[in-house]
């Protein structure tokens, strides 16, 4: 492919700027059009990205030839954006979660193949140096069976964040609270370094502290295995500030920690590796902000836009995205039956 890619992107709120010096990031690619039903916010960053602006992504797509498109919106417009793009043959790009259900999620991908563009969704902490070491030497059985993971999650979201919009904190729109928003990304990396198919999941949530919500600020559960390996996890958003996420991986060669993006593998024999981003990666964003995490976002995008050009598979397609699905979703699903479900 030759052309350069015309690009929109749908939303203008505080994932914007990461999609947005993303996207100026990339060659034979060009950033065309913003679109946000606050046409005000849509117009600020139209101006400063030199391009044009929509408030509704209908006009959008109507009056302006793209050839993608990402999704920076409330977890429930992911699915009729996506379907709609497809059929317009539009590739499309969205934020985690892919959507609020796995039948919606399943919808959106049957959609994406059948009109052969491509499928892409954000889970960046794949991406981040710890990560991929930590993958690379399980691949290659350096750290043996995965035995037992951990998962700890303290973060905060108070009831003014949620009083903010009208979307967050509800099921039909959020479609759950931190299992879905602030830990899937977390269970997403779990999930892929374990690399097996799931036995059963056992899960309790808890509203305890935000209770002008609808959704969930605490789970607790595990996650069993096929291949035996159990996964635990406690993770909340009613803390005083957002603590580094705590990950472990008990291995049968080593032990694995990470703290944040931060790991350390200490081996049965006594070696130990110690791996964090590097800090020279760094990204700056349009409102003069440094965020380490945008370089993953970076990583990521480039690689859709690479699989876009060289017509290759993607990296992260809404396949793996909804086996993150079917976990946030058996959390749920147990949690309201107070019982096991298997998978």
């Amino acid at each position: 492919m030759t052309k350069n890619l015309r690009v929109a992107i749908i939303g203008c709120g505080r994932i914007f700027p990461m999609h947005a010096a993303s996207v100026v990031h990339q060659p034979d690619t060009k950033l065309v059009a913003v679109c946000d039903i606050d046409m005000e916010r849509a117009l600020e960053q139209a101006k400063l990205y030199k391009c044009e602006a929509y408030p509704n992504y209908i006009n959008l797509f109507n009056e302006v030839d793209i050839d993608v498109i990402h999704i920076c919106l409330p977890h429930y417009l992911h699915e009729e954006i996506t379907i709609e793009a497809a059929k317009r043959g539009i590739h499309v790009l969205t934020e985690k979660p892919i959507s609020i259900s796995n039948q919606s999620a399943e919808k959106m991908i049957s959609f994406c193949e059948d009109c052969n563009v491509k499928l892409g969704v954000i889970f960046q902490s794949r991406y981040n140096h710890s990560a991929q070491l930590v993958k690379s030497l399980l691949t290659k059985g350096e750290l043996g069976h995965i035995h037992s993971a951990n998962l700890i999650l303290t973060w905060n979201r108070s009831n003014q964040y949620y009083s903010e919009s009208d979307w967050k904190g509800t099921w039909d729109k959020e479609g759950g609270g931190v299992v879905i928003d602030q830990a899937i990304h977390s269970f997403d990396l779990l999930n892929w370094f374990i690399d097996s198919e799931i036995d059963f999941i056992d899960a309790s949530i808890h509203q305890r502290v935000n209770t002008e919500i609808e959704v969930e600020d605490t789970a607790e559960g595990i996650i069993k295995y096929k291949n035996n390996t159990t996964l635990s996890f406690y993770t909340m958003n009613h803390y005083s500030y957002d603590a580094p996420i705590k990950l472990e991986l008990d291995c049968e060669k080593a032990l694995v920690k990470f703290i944040g993006s931060k790991a350390t593998i200490t081996f049965n024999d006594g070696r130990e590796y110690k791996v964090e981003n590097d800090p020279r990666e760094t990204i700056e964003y349009s409102n003069g902000t440094k965020d380490y995490w945008g370089v993953s976002h970076v990583k990521q995008i480039t690689d859709f836009y690479n699989a876009i050009k060289n017509n290759e598979q993607l990296f992260i397609d809404g396949n793996q995205a909804l086996k993150t699905q079917r976990i946030v979703s058996g959390i749920y699903q147990s949690a309201k039956n107070r019982q096991k479900i298997y998978l």
